[in-house]
């Protein structure tokens, strides 16, 4: 009965009018500082498990999570290489592949790239790739067509399109040390690569057989690359089946060449939840100065209530109720403007570059060109829950006050 008459007088004294503006105006500061704390550190959260998505599925579903390289060169029986591999229970698929320095030249415009060699089928095995390159091309991506799979980043520098012929210059060797011409190979764009990121920009993909004959290894192949199943521990499980093989190859994983992202969007995400709560902590200050003031102002009230037979636990229950309204409201509307914002958050963004003629995030720096965005309720439901607990805890020491007023005091003061 009590809990219910503290909560019904403490709403009663948030949506009455208060005779003091300074009060109001407290108060409705707070709510607002709940309100854009809450919806920032949401959309800030949503990018950081957006960026983090993009990661997983777009760059690691391309890239090799493991490679072995040969230490004295090419490796020649690559096949062994591929079944002791797939022998390690963590290790779903293994892939021949070789890579080659190149430029790429058109007209008067030439671009340094990676030409990457790879048997389509088995490649298929490794990596998604194929995703991202229209499927009837990469059926009809064989051997022997002079073909080249060029990224989206590379064709567009070089103004080439599907259908286009483009010249590679590949570096040749000798048995002398004299710099000699390198080696100029005519392809035809079979298709491109779009990835909307980083890779974009210094790839090409040939058949694997055509690689070989490029760079002269005859069967040889410059490594094998691997599927994991535990991406996050892709290190550990290429070192313990690099210690299988037969031949001496280096040993690498994408955390060598893209573990700084992954680590800097967690520690991005640990320094919002850090910045979450000294931002609702400092609008929960608010809350605290609001109850002051409105103890002050409903001095008349409360005495009025403890004449009537009101307990000092009932006194204290009302404000706080009174504080976690404005907790409430501040969390609740700020996390429908934060999850709107968020569901819609590329494509803003997307709009504001093409007002102002700015991109934020350039495709042949970072690993996207645009900014993601990915909503967990998880991650809403600790925010919110966070900025009420913090108003809950805000509002002890007022409603303390409010409990302790002398009635006799306040009344003869009127």
């Amino acid at each position: 009965m009590f809990s219910s008459l503290s909560l019904l007088i403490g709403s009663r004294f948030s949506r009455a009018k208060r005779r003091n503006k300074m009060v109001s105006f407290i108060s409705l500061s707070s709510t607002i500082g709940i309100t854009v704390g809450v919806a920032v550190i949401i959309i800030g959260l949503s990018a950081m498990n957006g960026f983090e998505r993009e990661l997983k599925d777009r760059v690691l579903s391309v890239i090799a999570h493991g490679e072995f390289e040969g230490v004295r060169g090419p490796i020649s029986d690559w096949q062994s290489v591929m079944q002791q591999a797939e022998k390690h229970p963590k290790i779903e698929a293994a892939a021949p592949y070789v890579t080659i320095t190149a430029l790429a030249e058109k007209g008067n415009k030439v671009k340094a790239l990676e030409v990457r060699g790879v048997d389509a089928e088995l490649e298929s095995k490794v990596s998604s790739i194929n995703r991202y390159v229209d499927g009837k091309v990469w059926q009809d991506f064989m051997p022997g067509k002079q073909q080249v799979i060029l990224g989206q980043g590379v064709a567009t520098y070089l103004g080439v399109s599907e259908g286009d012929y483009l010249t590679l210059m590949i570096p040749t060797s000798g048995s002398t040390t004299r710099v000699q011409a390198p080696k100029r190979v005519r392809v035809k764009v079979a298709g491109l690569l779009k990835l909307n990121g980083q890779i974009d920009h210094n790839l090409a993909i040939v058949p694997l057989e055509d690689a070989q004959k490029y760079a002269q290894l005859t069967d040889a192949v410059t490594g094998v690359s691997l599927k994991v199943s535990d991406v996050l521990n892709a290190t550990q499980i290429v070192r313990e089946a690099g210690n299988t093989l037969d031949v001496y190859v280096y040993l690498r994983s994408w955390q060598q060449e893209y573990g700084f992202l992954y680590r800097d969007i967690q520690l991005v995400r640990t320094i919002m939840y850090l910045v979450m709560v000294l931002v609702i902590g400092v609008a929960s200050f608010n809350i605290v100065s609001t109850l002051m003031m409105a103890v002050k102002d409903r001095a008349g009230e409360i005495a009025i209530l403890r004449t009537m037979g009101a307990t000092d636990g009932l006194v204290k229950r009302i404000f706080i109720w009174q504080g976690v309204f404005s907790g409430v409201l501040g969390s609740l509307v700020g996390s429908v403007f934060g999850v709107l914002v968020a569901a819609n958050l590329t494509y803003l963004i997307t709009l504001l570059e093409k007002a102002i003629g700015h991109r934020f995030l350039s495709g042949d720096i970072y690993f996207v060109d645009f900014l993601p965005s990915q909503i967990v309720w998880t991650d809403i439901a600790l925010v919110s829950g966070t900025a009420i607990i913090l108003s809950l805890l805000a509002t002890w020491y007022p409603a303390s006050r409010a409990s302790k007023l002398n009635p006799a005091l306040v009344l003869s003061s009127k």
